[in-house]
């Protein structure tokens, strides 16, 4: 799936109510994270919820798993993986998530302390891309 795509599915569902159904299976579906991927290292700060965010760099590209302890968090992170999903670093440092979010119509519909994670998620995420550029 890519943000486009993801962004098509939620222009189709129109209730607040169903969106967070939605967001709750996208959840459902992030494979978890092994117990052994769940430390300090790979924990996300400024989460509310547990996150875990695991870079992997292979050559030129840079992949990312996630997770939580929340099924609604976990939605929120298998969106930003999307997001980010078959990305080179310096074009996730150029992605704007708020932008995104705000076409899928999430933005005004998570609580303040759910978009600060998530804000606090895409700072990780930019983090290790730009780290794997030398920046």
């Amino acid at each position: 799936m890519t943000a486009d795509e993801l962004i098509d599915n939620f222009s189709f569902i129109d209730s607040w109510e169903d969106r967070y159904k939605y967001l709750i299976e996208l959840g459902n579906q992030l494979p978890h994270l092994p117990d052994e991927k769940k430390t300090d290292e790979w924990r996300v700060p400024g989460c509310q919820s547990q996150v875990w965010i695991v870079p992997h760099f292979e050559n030129t590209s840079i992949w990312f798993e996630g997770d939580s302890d929340a099924i609604i968090v976990r939605g929120i992170i298998a969106i930003v993986l999307v997001i980010f999903k078959d990305k080179p670093a310096q074009e996730i440092l150029d992605v704007d998530v708020e932008e995104i979010f705000d076409k899928m119509g999430l933005r005004e519909h998570i609580t303040p302390n759910r978009r600060s994670g998530m804000l606090s998620m895409v700072d990780k995420i930019k983090y290790y891309a730009a780290q794997s550029i030398g920046n």
